[in-house]
């Protein structure tokens, strides 16, 4: 009885933080942090789902209605997780309406001609098995955009907090996902308390992104009172030039350690170097490289698209060029090709 309680009580908990949270990215969200509006509803649709969990695991005579509504709510954590973390790679505000609507009438439509409480065969075989279906595939389409951050960490660069914070929200949707796919092998609770460990972990995540004593999301300071040598300093600065003459950035896959053999140089002096002297990061570098060649490009080629012209410049997508291009220029690529032309 007591253990019961204990699962009731971390499981209902976890859904009521979802919903306090979702409430605060809503009440936070800026025209600059557009994604948060997703998140915001990411976080009342997870909540929404795992509500209705916990009460039919401890109450399986809950109304019918009422698990309708939390497996409809299903239909929309895959877009809002694709659309959060797109919104954010793109920097701005994302197309969402084919994301959206489409689910939208397709929750209306079912609840009316469908509804759960006659049709609970359909729901189950089918509908329920299209849900976790149509979740995984928007999981694998938001991947996209956290691969980056797995760049980083195969060149074993510092990861920034906001890094930290959207692969904790991925992966949190991931293990949710996993632990519901599962529910016939393992328990149908799981699925709740996952999202209670998740949520804490982005709650815990979220003070300590706002807490400037915190040590968890300082950078670290790798080269403090190890001062470059100026002789190494100076031939450090003569090599780096090789990336550049060479056009090694233009190999989507150029990572530190490969800079650091082509240089005959140690990894850890190119990322000293890097990070003290030249005041960036090694993959801020290599964009700003590739950002070059790409004006280059749009000066010169006039037949490219603009898509060829960010794959011919190094980049692995059309979307991390079109944002890297607008960061360091402040100008869209058919913008920039605009301006220089009118210059000529």
């Amino acid at each position: 009885m007591e253990t019961n309680q204990l699962l009731f009580f971390l499981s209902a908990l976890g859904a009521f933080n979802g919903f306090i949270l979702s409430f605060y990215f809503a009440v936070n969200a800026r025209n600059k942090i557009f994604s948060n509006y997703f998140l915001s509803l990411l976080l009342l649709v997870l909540s929404i789902r795992i509500i209705k969990s916990v009460f039919f695991y401890f109450n399986p005579s809950l109304s019918n209605i009422f698990i309708q509504i939390g497996l409809s709510a299903c239909f929309l954590i895959g877009p809002f997780l694709f659309l959060s973390l797109k919104s954010y790679a793109q920097n701005g505000k994302t197309k969402w309406i084919q994301h959206v609507i489409p689910y939208l009438g397709s929750i209306t439509i079912l609840g009316f001609f469908y509804p759960y409480t006659q049709h609970q065969k359909i729901w189950s075989i089918w509908i329920v098995k299209s849900i976790y279906l149509q979740w995984l595939v928007y999981i694998i389409l938001s991947f996209r955009y956290v691969r980056p951050i797995f760049y980083k960490l195969k060149n074993k660069e510092s990861l920034k907090k906001i890094d930290i914070w959207f692969l904790s929200i991925y992966f949190g949707v991931v293990l949710i996902w996993l632990a519901y796919a599962s529910a016939a092998y393992t328990s149908y609770i799981v699925g709740a308390l996952s999202f209670t460990f998740i949520l804490y972990l982005i709650i815990m995540l979220l003070i300590f992104r706002n807490n400037d004593e915190s040590v968890f999301f300082k950078e670290k300071e790798k080269y403090k009172n190890k001062e470059m040598d100026a002789e190494i300093r100076d031939l450090i600065g003569q090599k780096i030039v090789i990336i550049e003459e060479k056009e090694l950035y233009l190999n989507p896959d150029f990572s530190l350690e490969e800079a650091a053999k082509e240089l005959k140089i140690t990894k850890h002096l190119l990322s000293q170097y890097i990070n003290e002297i030249l005041g960036k990061s090694f993959s801020n570098l290599i964009k700003e490289y590739r950002i070059e060649k790409a004006k280059k490009l749009l000066e010169t080629e006039k037949n490219l698209t603009y898509e060829s012209l960010g794959y011919d410049s190094g980049f692995t997508s059309k979307s991390t060029f079109f944002t890297a291009f607008k960061k360091i220029t402040g100008l869209t690529p058919a913008e920039y090709q605009k301006a220089y032309s009118k210059g000529v």
